[in-house]
């Protein structure tokens, strides 16, 4: 017994320091790894997002072309959603796929208005299913940005507060952007059928 004090006596100077930097390094490790795997899940729920779009991409050329079959008078809005669907195909980056994505439920939501006019289109068949694969799609679409943000919010969280927000500066990781609706989505869209 008297030993091991001799032992912990003489050698306690460089005892503690080790301790402190091994308990450093294995919480420095440990917090590396959860910004990884923080910023693994966002990019993953990303692309759950970007399976629901392209979801909602691949039946806009239906409901546009049933939409067209009963009202001409609206080019101007299939444009726009063509438009916004090309640069969704060229953006790069989250934020820029989230805008061009919110340019093209802008155009839906002016397309169903004109939908909605039109009784004959309205009791259609085809109309009517496209419809509601439709809404389903964009509530999967809502669900999916809910996930996202949500895992942004707790990522973000870990990069902005002490002390984990030393590791994040000290490994390179910085805070993600959220899924927000530009200012313009917040008001309803205007249709004028005075042509």
């Amino acid at each position: 017994m008297e030993t091991q004090k001799n032992f912990l006596q003489r050698n306690l100077g460089w005892i503690i320091p080790v301790g402190v930097v091994v308990i450093i390094a294995l919480w420095s490790v440990a917090g590396y790894n959860s910004f990884v795997r923080s910023n693994t899940a966002i990019d993953g729920q990303w692309a759950q997002v970007e399976t629901q779009y392209q979801r909602r991409f691949d039946l806009i050329p239906n409901v546009v072309n049933a939409v067209k079959g009963y009202d001409t008078h609206e080019q101007a809005i299939y444009d726009s959603i063509t438009l916004a669907r090309t640069q969704y195909a060229g953006a790069t980056t989250p934020d820029a796929k989230a805008a061009a994505a919110t340019q093209v439920e802008a155009g839906l939501g002016r397309l169903l208005v004109v939908a909605e006019s039109n009784p004959q289109l309205q009791s259609a068949p085809l109309f009517q299913s496209l419809t509601v694969e439709l809404e389903g799609t964009e509530n999967r679409i809502s669900v999916e940005r809910m996930k996202y943000n949500t895992l942004v919010q707790s990522y973000n969280t870990g990069v902005q507060t002490f002390p984990s927000s030393v590791l994040a500066g000290m490994f390179g990781f910085h805070a993600r952007t959220y899924f927000n609706a530009p200012e313009a989505a917040q008001s309803a869209p205007t249709v004028n059928f005075a042509n």
